[in-house]
C-alpha cells in the first residue's frame, strides 16, 4: 500500500502517524495559569533532544478554533514548565489529566496529585511522579497545527531508589514507565532484553571458530 500524504486530511495523517510511530514517551507537564492555578496535561509527542544544553521537546496541538491549549498559553506567557515521566503507579491519573477542565480547575486536585515546590521555576512538580525535569523555554517552533516547545532542563528530581549517583545510572529494576500506543492504549516496559548480551555471545562464538 502506498499513501500520498498530500491527499489526506490533517486528522487522517495524525491517526496514521500517531498509531505507527510507537511507543512514545509521555510528558506530564505542569504549568501555571495567569491566576496561579496549576495546570497538568499529558503529551506523547515528547522526547529528549540533546544533553549540551540538556533540552527536551513537547509538541502541543492547537484547539479546533486555533486557540492555544492551557499548557501552550502558559508556557508562552511564563517561559517555564515541568516535565514528569509517568510510570505504572500513576498511569491512570496521568491519563485523566488529559480530560478537559475549566482554567480555574487544577487537574492535580481532580486526580489527587500532590504539588511540591520546584527549585528553579514557579510551576510545582508532582510528588507522585518518578521523575521530574524543571524546564525553562529555550526555543519555540510553530506549525499550522502545533506549537513545539524546546525546554532546557534546569533541575531533575527522581525517587531516591532510581539513581545510582556513583555510576550515574538509572536502576532500571525500580523504573517502570508507560508509553503511549495508538488511541487510548498504553504499553508497559517490563519485557526487556539486552542486545549487548547477544552481541557478546556472537563474539564468543566467532572467537571459538
Amino acid at each position: 500500500m502506498d499513501i500520498d500524504f498530500s491527499t489526506l486530511t490533517e486528522y487522517q495523517r495524525y491517526k496514521l502517524m500517531a498509531s505507527l510511530i510507537v511507543p512514545r514517551p509521555i510528558a506530564l507537564v505542569t504549568t501555571l495559569g495567569p491566576d496561579g492555578i496549576v495546570n497538568a496535561a499529558p503529551f506523547s509527542m515528547f522526547n529528549m533532544l540533546g544533553e549540551e544544553p540538556p533540552i527536551v521537546m513537547i509538541s502541543v496541538n492547537r484547539l479546533q478554533d486555533n486557540a492555544l491549549k492551557d499548557t501552550a498559553a502558559n508556557i508562552v506567557r511564563t517561559g517555564e514548565f515541568v516535565v514528569h515521566l509517568a510510570d505504572e503507579d500513576i498511569a491512570e491519573q496521568m491519563h485523566r489529566c488529559g480530560d478537559r477542565h475549566p482554567p480555574h480547575v487544577s487537574e492535580l486536585d481532580v486526580v489527587g496529585f500532590t504539588p511540591l515546590p520546584s527549585r528553579a521555576v514557579k510551576p510545582p512538580r508532582i510528588a507522585e511522579a518518578p521523575v521530574a525535569f524543571e524546564c525553562t523555554l529555550w526555543e519555540t517552533l510553530e506549525t499550522e497545527s502545533r506549537q513545539i516547545f524546546i525546554g532546557q532542563v534546569r533541575w531533575m528530581h527522581a525517587r531516591d531508589e532510581l539513581i545510582d549517583t556513583d555510576a550515574w545510572r538509572v536502576r532500571l529494576q525500580h523504573y517502570f514507565p508507560v508509553g503511549r500506543f495508538g488511541a487510548s492504549f498504553y504499553v508497559k516496559t517490563r519485557e526487556r532484553y539486552s542486545l549487548a548480551a547477544q552481541e557478546q555471545t556472537r563474539s564468543t562464538q566467532i572467537d571459538e571458530m
